[in-house]
């Protein structure tokens, strides 16, 4: 029998081994108890070892089979065994539409964000610096920090409103969810699809990172076109995490995000009780470092959409919802060719992060841990010393190493909450890194 309490927790898997299952948008078939899972049908008169058959959809019915996700689980309790939710108060947690009457179109950087004094786990420390569109219509995001310092024991969440996309960028998480466990550390990501229950802990004590809570089409590994069947993210090198449960009858209380409010209701169990489960509606985990970055070998640098690891579709081809898109090590060649990010204006919006190391378009000012957010059509690039730098160096090959910045990037304006815009750790002189950028067009030119 596997249980939550068993498993180590300094588990730092970089393959698939004990405790993960390989691939993206797998069939996933496991059983913590053998015997657990029922053999020929999904829904026996009697299920084995006494659990509850039960569905998980993560799409409707009818969605095309290459989309269409969910889970059959196998449960001690079945999870409609719950009081009346209450509504309790989100604290810093708000959600898309954000409240904001005057959102203005400047350029927006954040020191990193502070560990809070007191002690505080994953939900209540999640501080909301953005979103755009509305999840009560299924379209658009949210984007949070979690800055937590106590870990969930006897406390559990569920978000109805979206699935989340977890970025550590300081202390290791360990996610029991009601399919397994993920450990995930810096230089990982965790998936939590929409509706499936989980508590964080906290191995390291404290922990800091970043949240893409995405309201509309689930995730999706992009398109490759012309790069042909390999390269960037590969599938398996996702890993879904092997059935383990808790059995637990004590009180616990489970807080659900719906609608943009939180509510919280008493259990006499955890919820966290599957013994067994098959299907492709399942957290997954992914480590950054196996992406393969595909480049330039001659001249100038694709668009940095060849950067993107996941990706949620919009109505409107070839324009995302979101895009999770990161910038890793890589080497440089391309001849007479600026290499940096150029300067550009761009119909998405793009949020960054750094987890570590110095992003390559700013010489300083952009740390880890905090953030930086570039609205559609806010003019952008590369700052004067990074410019200056770029422009006369010899170009010799030369591997950009030791950094990994990220950004979520949505066709939809993100509109930045009060609270970040009142936050202590927002630099008022951001716009200052271009100030001193120089016309070197001779005057007089004609």
């Amino acid at each position: 029998m596997t249980s939550l309490e068993e498993r180590p927790a300094d588990l730092e898997p970089r393959a698939a081994g004990p405790g993960y299952l390989p691939g993206f948008g797998n069939q996933h078939v496991t059983e913590a108890v053998p015997g657990a899972l029922p053999r020929g049908r999904n829904s026996p008169q009697r299920a084995p070892l006494g659990l509850y058959a039960e569905q998980i959809s993560g799409t409707a019915f009818t969605a095309p089979r290459r989309t269409n996700r969910r889970t059959w689980v196998y449960r001690i309790r079945p999870s409609a065994k719950h009081p009346r939710f209450r509504r309790v108060d989100a604290g810093t947690l708000m959600t898309s539409p954000i409240p904001n009457a005057a959102p203005e179109p400047n350029r927006l950087r954040w020191d990193p964000f502070p560990l809070p004094g007191e002690p505080r786990t994953f939900v209540e420390s999640l501080f909301t610096v953005g979103g755009t569109g509305d999840a009560r219509s299924q379209d658009g995001v949210a984007i949070h920090m979690y800055l937590a310092t106590r870990p969930m024991d006897r406390e559990y969440f569920v978000n109805a409103d979206g699935e989340m996309l977890l970025v550590p960028e300081s202390g290791r998480l360990r996610i029991a969810t009601e399919l397994g466990v993920l450990d995930v550390g810096q230089g990982e990501i965790a998936v939590i699809p929409r509706g499936i229950r989980f508590k964080v802990g906290l191995p390291d004590g404290t922990a800091r990172g970043y949240v893409l809570e995405n309201y509309g089409d689930l995730l999706r590994l992009p398109e490759l076109g012309p790069i042909g069947a390999n390269g960037l993210a590969n599938p398996r090198d996702f890993l879904s995490p092997v059935a383990a449960f808790e059995d637990r009858d004590d009180e616990v209380v489970v807080f659900q995000k719906y609608l943009g409010n939180l509510w919280a209701a008493d259990y006499d169990h955890s919820p966290l009780d599957v013994v067994a489960w098959h299907g492709n509606h399942a957290p997954y985990k992914y480590d950054l470092r196996t992406f393969m970055v595909i480049g330039t070998i001659t001249f100038d640098h694709p668009d940095p959409s060849i950067y993107t690891v996941l990706s949620s579709p919009s109505a409107q081809e070839g324009t995302a919802n979101a895009d999770f898109v990161i910038f890793a090590p890589r080497w440089l060649v391309g001849e007479d060719t600026f290499r940096p990010p150029w300067f550009h204006r761009n119909v998405m919006s793009e949020f960054m992060g750094l987890l570590w190391g110095v992003y390559d378009a700013k010489a300083e000012g952009f740390l880890p841990g905090g953030a930086s957010l570039h609205n559609c059509f806010t003019s952008h690039g590369p700052d004067e010393e990074t410019y200056e730098r770029a422009s006369s160096i010899e170009l010799a090959p030369r591997k950009v190493d030791d950094t990994m910045a990220f950004m979520f990037e949505t066709r939809l304006p993100i509109v930045p909450t009060p609270q970040a815009m009142a936050a202590a750790n927002l630099q008022p002189d951001y716009d200052d890194v271009w100030r001193g950028i120089q016309r070197h067009f001779p005057a007089g030119t004609r």
